[in-house]
């Protein structure tokens, strides 16, 4: 394995760990509001997974690289419908006459 193939996967894991660790620590109460925010996060890790796709180093890049884009692009769908559902909550109902 080359070094680069290392340090990417090095940088995977660790950043996948610290993204499990920040998720777990926010309360329930501000995860929905926080959502829009992670969704900006998300499309930016949708376009450095299709760099790191792009590069075509190795095999295991490409199909690394096409699972992350995979995974942010269902994160930012997700994210977008949460947050529309919670706004959909919180709009006035409209009374019929």
């Amino acid at each position: 394995m080359t070094e680069a193939l290392i340090a990417a996967l090095f940088v995977f894991v660790l950043s996948s760990f610290i993204g499990f660790e920040v998720i777990n620590k926010i309360p329930p109460t501000l995860h929905t509001p926080l959502m829009s925010g992670s969704n900006a996060i998300s499309g930016i890790a949708v376009i450095g997974a299709i760099v790191a796709a792009g590069e075509r180093n190795t095999n295991l890049s490409v199909i690394l690289g096409l699972i992350a884009v995979t995974l942010a692009t269902v994160n930012v769908v997700a994210g977008f419908l949460v947050t529309d559902r919670m706004l959909q909550m919180f709009k006035k109902k409209e009374i019929k006459a």
